[in-house]
């Protein structure tokens, strides 16, 4: 199983706790882990990720092991500690000011 970390919006809208499971199968990337949470919980589509392009929104980051994997290919494979549910799928709002 696959922990995902969502920030606290996210979670109010999917009604869940700090972090949920996934059966997510191998090889397990961000597109999959994403295209398994939005089938899951279908109130989050087009808040990770825009509906059509399925590009990561601008104010939103992805974290694994401490390795920030947002500019990174979404078809690339996560971290083994994720893949094997060790540690969690960050998923970070990113916060902007001046």
């Amino acid at each position: 199983m696959i922990r995902v970390a969502l920030p606290e919006h996210l979670r109010n809208l999917a009604k869940v706790g700090t972090e949920v499971e996934l059966d997510v199968p191998p090889p397990v990337t961000p597109a999959k882990i994403l295209d398994v949470l939005e089938s899951r919980y279908p109130m989050l589509g087009g808040t990770i990720r825009d509906y059509g392009t399925l590009r990561r929104r601008a104010f939103v980051r992805f974290f694994a092991c401490g390795e920030d994997l947002s500019h990174e290919p979404a078809d690339l494979p996560v971290p083994d500690a994720v893949a094997n549910g060790t540690e969690p799928f960050l998923v970070v709002g990113a916060t902007a000011g001046g």
